[in-house]
């Protein structure tokens, strides 16, 4: 799964009736930690094979023209061709750098949606009021979870991820969500 969970034992206090700097989300640390990534379905060893074995085969029609000007000819078009497929893998490889964190504390949510370029744009509410809904179908994408808070303002989390992740991801959410409310006096 292309999302992690950290759990914090010490930001989810038992109920004591007093609220310690941690526990009020004052600089303390969060109760949990969510981090969601794209998936990575050619990692760079695959790369690198997958890049020479295409120069390889690129390499396959020119044996017949080895000696003749008709490879010079040719040389340049199988080369470019090569830069252009390891351009776009790479663009790839920074497109997926995409990272959503959603750190909860007792007493506030925080999402953050960090593009691969441009600045991170930032969601906060209260874990209270936060509802975690997910829209089967109809949506962008199959299982598009949104979660809204006491604003009314639906923020998407994990759309990237596949319909069965995305799914697992809103009940990882709400098992988060819950452990934070459990944390509040």
């Amino acid at each position: 799964m292309p999302y992690k969970r950290i759990d914090n034992p010490e930001g989810a206090p038992a109920l004591t009736g007093a609220l310690s700097p941690s526990a009020a989300g004052e600089g303390g640390a969060p109760v949990a930690v969510l981090r969601v990534w794209p998936h990575r379905s050619l990692p760079r060893l695959g790369y690198v094979w997958f890049v020479a074995g295409t120069a390889m085969l690129l390499l396959v029609p020119l044996l017949a023209v080895i000696g003749t000007a008709i490879l010079w000819g040719l040389l340049p078009f199988l080369f470019g061709t090569l830069l252009l497929l390891m351009y776009f893998i790479e663009r790839s490889y920074r497109d997926g750098e995409l990272v959503e964190e959603l750190a909860v504390w007792p007493d506030r949510l925080v999402l953050v949606h960090k593009p691969p370029r441009g600045a991170p744009l930032v969601w906060t509410a209260n874990p209270y009021w936060v509802r975690v809904r997910v829209i089967e179908k109809g949506g962008p994408v199959e299982n598009y979870v949104t979660m809204t808070g006491d604003a009314e303002r639906d923020v998407e989390i994990g759309a990237f991820l596949s319909p069965d992740e995305r799914k697992a991801l809103a009940q990882e959410i709400r098992d988060v969500l819950a452990r934070a409310g459990r944390a509040t006096p």
